[in-house]
């Protein structure tokens, strides 16, 4: 049934899985040693989350964070707000964020300088889509991207439009007509 609304398949199941492993087995070599905790970024991340936190072979804690940029659109407020933080001390911890999307790069700068000012060891990025060509904040780059892709609206794996389709097993471009 949502199927209608997609205008394209960007990347199948497939994809993301061969993706995720090859991520994760990088990330695990980087933090051989060290304190890892995941911190997603809730809603959109949780699914690529579950999927990298197996993907890596390491002890590891995770948390997550709520934040709103977005509201029902498709563009960003460019007002970011935290709805729920961190329940944990982050001293002496590598922190990895963990996010589905990096669009302009307002968000994550927000997030790792509040993340950094709780005394986080480190703070990488983990993004499964970037979108280079919407950056605004061009001083965010991510640590670790799954992929790189066209500045178009995208759903699935977590992602949505006004809370639908994030069940998708791949990520599509939706459609102009749904949210036109």
């Amino acid at each position: 049934m949502m199927e209608k609304d997609i205008s394209e398949i960007l990347l199948t199941g497939a994809d993301i899985q061969a993706k995720v492993a090859e991520l994760g087995a990088r990330i695990t070599a980087d933090y051989q040693g060290k304190n890892l905790i995941l911190v997603g970024v809730l809603k959109g991340s949780v699914v690529f989350m579950a999927d990298l936190m197996r993907a890596i072979d390491l002890p590891l804690s995770i948390d997550f964070m709520v934040v709103s940029s977005y509201g029902g659109g498709t563009k960003t407020s460019g007002v970011v707000r935290i709805i729920k933080d961190i329940e944990r001390p982050l001293d002496d911890l590598d922190v990895l964020i963990v996010e589905d999307i990096l669009d302009s790069g307002m968000t994550l700068s927000y997030l790792r300088e509040i993340i950094a000012q709780k005394g986080a060891k480190s703070v990488r990025i983990a993004t499964l889509l970037d979108k280079p060509e919407r950056r605004v904040v061009k001083e965010i780059v991510p640590d670790y991207v799954g992929f790189t892709i066209p500045d178009a609206f995208v759903v699935g794996y977590g992602l949505d439009y006004d809370e639908r389709y994030r069940n998708l097993p791949y990520v599509g471009i939706l459609s102009p007509t749904v949210y036109e």
